[in-house]
């Protein structure tokens, strides 16, 4: 019996990506890595930093495909409204989320956590969050949707193939027609570490690098 495909799309989010200032380079990279654990990214889009944009072409691709990575628009200035496009998409309410000010506390003095920063731990109700070794500002999963940062090398450091920390393993999808609104009764599947030596390693690197060594392990559950 044929194996189903198992699907995903790639949401580039930026206003300056659309006028040419930036040159995208993180869709080739999350295609390449999906298409080498089985799984087609079937569309890519780019929309501009506006929520009557970003809202509804997430709910369309979370609806039509498997998995949704998004990239850009969480940092802390006042166009980085990613998060609140998320939550309008998934009818749930953003705010400064306590899990992720203490991760960024790793980081920065309570005095240094400035209201910009601060913006970096909005996150949507019921959202788990993406381990960022480079900034410490997480990103975030909810439902059948990854939301990454758009700084190519801290997005990176946040996928799975980031130096071998991690890995993502993908569900098999029940069948190869469009997936509906996902529900919390589909398959599952966990990021998760990849063992002892694999952290001991990346203490190393990131201690080397003046970073804080992170500490948090998390396993997301998704449709």
């Amino acid at each position: 019996m044929t194996k189903p495909t198992v699907t995903a799309a790639v949401l580039v989010i930026g206003d300056e990506i659309l006028s040419g200032r930036t040159k995208d380079r993180n869709l080739g990279y999350i295609a390449e890595y999906l298409a080498k654990i089985g799984v087609d990214v079937r569309e890519a889009r780019v929309v501009p930093d506006v929520e009557d944009e970003i809202a509804p072409a997430v709910n369309a691709l979370r609806a039509r495909y498997d998995y949704v990575i998004t990239t850009g628009g969480i940092g802390p200035t006042h166009d980085d409204i990613t998060a609140d496009s998320i939550g309008r998409a998934f009818g749930v309410p953003v705010g400064e989320d306590p899990r992720a000010i203490a991760i960024m506390l790793e980081r920065y003095a309570p005095a240094d956590l400035t209201p910009a920063r601060r913006r970096m731990a909005r996150i949507p109700e019921g959202a788990d969050l993406i381990e960022n070794p480079i900034s410490r500002a997480p990103g975030f999963r909810i439902g059948n949707v990854f939301v990454l940062a758009g700084v190519p090398a801290v997005m990176q450091a946040m996928w799975p193939i980031s130096n071998g920390r991690k890995r993502l393993v993908f569900p098999v999808a029940t069948s190869a027609a469009p997936s509906p609104v996902p529900t919390a009764s589909r398959a599952s599947a966990a990021i998760h570490e990849n063992g002892v030596d694999a952290s001991r390693r990346r203490s190393q690197r990131i201690a080397s690098a003046n970073v804080a060594t992170p500490r948090i392990t998390w396993r997301a559950t998704l449709p």
